[in-house]
């Protein structure tokens, strides 16, 4: 993979018009940079056609954020891309609306054509959880309104065989996440030999998630010649392999420093005795009158004894993790998302995917021991543009996993001690019970536990954490 690198124009460039620059790149070689003024920029400057452009702006969208002034004019283009954006970026239109005018010119006859009559699968967008799924695959209802393309969403925990049928009626545009589809491609429910567009978001989730593997083989079952996009908020040593094993020149874009926290999220840290965080996440949420308050456990059982707590304590919330039903974790995030739920307690798999404007406060009530995750967690808020709060609190257990988030970031975040709930300075750390057996503790529905052990005889070197694909 050979690609030009480029940091966040905020970070290299002092302009203050904020000029956004995009390199392809090829064999090598350098092609000039081109720039956009983000004072004059609008999505129809970008190329788009009116059709997206009215869809966009009855969305309530008028300027393109960063991401998408970049990624728009790439995709458009036919390359390949990497793209370095974080989540809440507004990365998800900077994919859906070029692809959707990509898919508006006819697809060539064949020479030889099938006897299936059904309308090929052209686009195929894979992301690491059902709600992820769920919410791109709304977003290009929304932005393909005037448009002719069709869509669906393939995810476990629901029955397969409306999907089944919706697959043999024809569809554009797939969007997946990767167990589910297999399933289907092993029972011979679709074919992948005509995607032109492969998107994978949030790669860096879905290597974590330990679906490796099945991309391997969802790429082998992909036609050689493709466009591939793949977006990380991440940049690991295992995306780096993935890049370079499935980008041919890609352009390269990065609309923040690599591994770093969207700015305009006011970050803060308050010190706390562990079996007092119950008692000061209720004193903040009633006495700053906070609503719409995403929070973070480490555990699925946590999880949900939290949300009975604040529940208990007058403030409506509820849990959402792996071992919930679909239905469930469907309805919890509606309610969370019209506002009539105050507290939404989630882990961090469950919440991908979440995506609400102007969503205010983001609390860490456990720290991530995968720095990482402290990065997709806050970011949460602060999406596309808009200001954001990030709490965590922070026992003496946690001192370490606050020093590895810091060294990520590159930045020491402030403490801020709440009187009434200062710490105990005699307290002494204790070791912080992992998850252990997590896997074997996800329930899944019977056909798809048999699915999934039906992979996992085919491949007995598989992912060991398969089972986390439910989640």
């Amino acid at each position: 993979m050979h690609a030009a690198h480029f940091q966040s124009p905020a970070a290299v460039d002092s302009d203050p018009s904020l000029h956004l620059r995009l390199a392809l790149t090829g064999a090598g070689m350098r092609r000039p940079a081109e720039r956009f003024s983000k004072a004059a920029m609008s999505f129809a400057s970008l190329g788009l056609a009116d059709a997206l452009v009215r869809a966009v702006t009855e969305h309530g969208y008028t300027q393109p954020t960063p991401i998408q002034a970049q990624a728009i004019p790439a995709v458009l283009a036919g390359g390949d891309l990497l793209a370095g954006a974080q989540t809440g970026t507004g990365k998800t239109a900077g994919f859906v609306l070029p692809l959707l005018q990509r898919l508006s010119v006819p697809l060539p006859r064949m020479p030889h054509p099938s006897k299936s009559l059904r309308r090929p699968i052209r686009a195929l967008i894979l992301t690491p959880t059902r709600e992820l799924a769920a919410q791109v695959e709304e977003s290009v209802r929304v932005y393909g309104k005037y448009a002719k393309q069709t869509s669906m969403v393939i995810f476990g925990g629901v029955g397969i065989g409306p999907q089944t049928a919706q697959l043999r009626r024809g569809v554009d545009i797939v969007v997946a996440t990767p167990g589910r589809l297999l399933d289907h491609q092993g029972q011979g429910n679709l074919d992948l030999s005509r995607v032109e567009v492969l998107v994978l978001d949030e790669a860096d989730r879905m290597l974590d998630m330990g679906f490796i593997r099945d991309i391997r083989r969802i790429l082998s079952l992909l036609p050689s010649k493709r466009q591939n996009l793949l977006f990380s908020a991440t940049f690991s040593d295992e995306i780096k392999d993935l890049a370079d094993s499935m980008l041919d020149a890609p352009a390269l874009i990065e609309v923040a420093r690599r591994n770093s926290t969207v700015e305009i999220i006011t970050q803060k840290v308050h010190p706390v005795d562990r079996d007092r965080k119950r008692a000061l996440l209720t004193h903040l949420i009633t006495s700053q009158r906070w609503f719409q308050v995403l929070v973070f456990t480490r555990t699925k059982h946590g999880a949900n004894k939290l949300a009975d707590e604040l529940s208990r304590d007058g403030i409506p919330a509820l849990a959402i993790h792996g071992n919930k039903s679909q239905g469930a974790r469907t309805r919890a995030l509606a309610e969370f998302k019209d506002a009539s739920l105050q507290v939404l307690v989630a882990t961090d798999i469950a919440a991908r995917g979440i995506d609400i404007d102007q969503l205010p406060h983001v609390v860490n009530y456990d720290l991530p021991n995968v720095p990482h995750d402290y990065v997709h967690r806050i970011g949460r808020t602060g999406r596309a543009g808009a200001s954001g709060e990030a709490i965590s609190l922070v026992c003496i257990d946690e001192h370490a996993y606050l020093r590895d988030i810091e060294k990520l970031i590159k930045r020491t975040l402030p403490r801020e001690v709440v009187a009434g709930f200062e710490p105990d300075p005699r307290a002494r750390a204790q070791p912080i019970q992992q998850r252990q057996g997590r896997a074997q503790s996800i329930q899944l529905p019977q056909g798809r536990a048999q699915a999934i052990q039906q992979r996992q005889a085919r491949a007995p070197q598989g992912n060991a954490r398969s089972a986390r694909r439910s989640a």
